[in-house]
């Protein structure tokens, strides 16, 4: 897990405390190994947990998540299959739908094991796993979200992919072709638009490159998956507050997809522009808007425990 790259990439300001190694754990599900960074706070009211896109793994998130645990909140972020440390023994048999199961029954899992309240954050494609999630279990007391990009809009579907095609016909075209080309593997940076990933074309390569992240390769089928499903309806999403942390100058998932989605949300929620941020929230004044953000968020779940 080599969180210590991007930590690395940090502004100074956010660099002066050293970011501790995590205690890695693994979490059997469907014949899978699931890694799971951890901090073990026994002390901790409150927990995080923190999940990546389709370009990241729990070492890419785990620089962002320094803030919780200067609060004293207990931080776990997981490896999605195909990347960081979780090992995939199918990796053409891995769907979109797989990565919402697999977050739905770990955080069932994580709340009948564990008391205490649990935040969920999700970055970039994270940002819907952790809604999904929240949508499908009972418990979660906040959602946090840099990005809410529904597959059901076509405007986000164009933005999710390279090709403009996928806001209209692509969807039941990749199903149609699942069968015979869904385990194919390519690499993601060839599906998705990687190259803005941040607004630092250096942060996009090291990104990119990454043989964890943004260097998988992952199946068609993943991709076909994603443009077809269909989240929870946010009509009826009532029940957890959500707060959008979305990058201002995301050149990659505008922010007006987000709020879009969000407008029609029944729960309580909030919208955050992180200032001077790209689609990787690493640049000034954004980064630390997050994470004063964050910070608000776990206090007030702190005073409700």
């Amino acid at each position: 897990m080599d969180f210590l790259r991007y930590a690395q990439l940090l502004p100074a300001s956010h660099r002066r405390d050293p970011i501790p190694e995590p205690r890695h754990t693994w979490w059997p599900w469907r014949g899978r190994r699931i890694h799971v960074a951890r901090t073990d706070n026994p002390n901790a009211t409150v927990r995080l947990l923190a999940i990546h896109g389709a370009g990241g793994h729990a070492g890419l998130l785990w620089p962002l998540t320094a803030t919780a645990r200067q609060e004293g909140v207990e931080v776990m972020a997981v490896d999605l299959p195909l990347y960081g440390d979780t090992v995939e023994p199918r990796p053409g048999s891995v769907r979109y739908r797989d990565w919402a199961e697999l977050l739905t029954e770990f955080v069932c899992a994580e709340i009948e094991s564990d008391p205490r309240p649990l935040v969920l954050f999700g970055a970039s494609m994270g940002g819907m796993l952790a809604y999904e999630a929240a949508a499908r279990t009972e418990g979660i007391a906040h959602v946090v979200a840099t990005c809410l990009l529904d597959p059901a809009d076509p405007a986000a579907r164009r933005a999710a992919a390279r090709w403009s095609f996928t806001g209209g016909i692509a969807p039941a075209l990749l199903r149609a072709v699942d069968p015979l080309l869904g385990g194919v593997r390519v690499p993601i940076r060839w599906l998705v638009d990687m190259g803005n990933m941040s607004l630092d074309p250096e942060v996009s390569r090291i990104c990119t490159s990454d043989p964890k992240g943004g260097g998988v390769s992952v199946p068609f089928g993943l991709l076909a998956d994603f443009l077809s499903f269909r989240h929870t309806a946010p009509e009826s999403f009532a029940a957890v507050p959500i707060t959008l942390t979305h990058p201002a100058a995301d050149r990659w998932t505008p922010p007006e997809l987000s709020t879009a989605f969000l407008s029609r949300v029944a729960a309580p929620t909030r919208v955050v522009l992180l200032d001077g941020c790209g689609h990787f929230p690493l640049e000034e004044p954004g980064l630390t808007q997050l994470a004063t953000t964050l910070r608000e968020i776990l206090a007030a779940t702190k005073s409700t425990t």
